[in-house]
């Protein structure tokens, strides 16, 4: 039976978590250390997390689409290409745990997160047209491969959804994120029936988290439409340092 205080924690972990997953990412990195602590072994903290991602993303992508920064049909190619990698991640998901793959983790948002912040001396561009157009077979491959690592453990994906999507498209933060959740979105729903299957959810703790995550989602996209590229690289490179620095030394 739970506590009034761990319903507490869990849905203050999820504002945060699906604040942080919507802007920029990385919010997984509260909620599965947090779920592990009360008791769940690291396959299951896994599974369940998945439930509050996808409520979380519902409501973001609600928020994105009211506010007409949609990417349609393209996020819904770019969705169904991560399914086939994060189903077969998803049955690779049998430990969550090593000090090894966290500071490689570590290494690579870091990374990762600079390369956004710093790496484009683009112009600002509209938030519903700027871009480039590429073949979409290369983000179909590329998103194939992201399949298999949100699909194993989804920590961090935000980043690396990021950084493609830049590089491939030179899109505007905010257009980013509105894709992003949709990708999430699509490959989530996919990879909770594996959980499932396994019995690798704990029903109560998931649905808990997830309206904490529905709000922060919510309230991540709002940030988003209204402050812009400026204030998403800025608390996105801070978010990147501190998770980073939590893993390599505290995880």
């Amino acid at each position: 039976m739970m506590s009034s205080f761990e319903y507490l924690l869990l849905v203050l972990a999820g504002i945060g978590a699906g604040f942080l997953n919507v802007v920029a990412g990385g919010g997984s990195m509260l909620t599965l250390p947090l779920l592990i602590f009360l008791g769940l072994p690291p396959a299951m903290a896994n599974g369940t997390n998945r439930i509050a991602i996808l409520w979380q993303n519902v409501f973001a992508i609600n928020k994105f689409r009211r506010a007409g920064i949609i990417d349609y049909p393209y996020s819904i190619y770019l969705g169904l290409a991560a399914i086939p990698g994060a189903v077969l991640g998803g049955f690779l998901a049998v430990d969550i745990r090593g000090e090894l793959f966290t500071r490689i983790l570590s290494i690579i948002m870091l990374a990762v997160g600079l390369m956004i912040v710093f790496g484009s001396a683009r112009k600002p561009v509209s938030i519903h047209t700027g871009g480039e157009k590429r073949s979409p077979w290369v983000g179909i491959l590329i998103f194939f491969l992201i399949g298999i690592y949100g699909g194993f453990i989804h920590a961090g994906v935000g980043f690396i959804i990021i950084f493609v999507l830049d590089r491939l498209h030179h899109y505007p933060m905010v257009r980013i994120n509105s894709i992003k959740v949709i990708v999430a979105f699509v490959y989530t729903l996919v990879v909770v029936m594996v959980f499932i299957y396994n019995d690798l959810i704990q029903w109560r703790y998931g649905l808990t988290l997830a309206v904490g995550t529905s709000l922060g989602g919510w309230l991540g996209s709002l940030f988003s439409i209204k402050k812009g590229d400026k204030w998403i690289k800025a608390l996105l490179l801070a978010t990147i340092v501190v998770l980073s620095v939590k893993l390599w030394f505290y995880y």
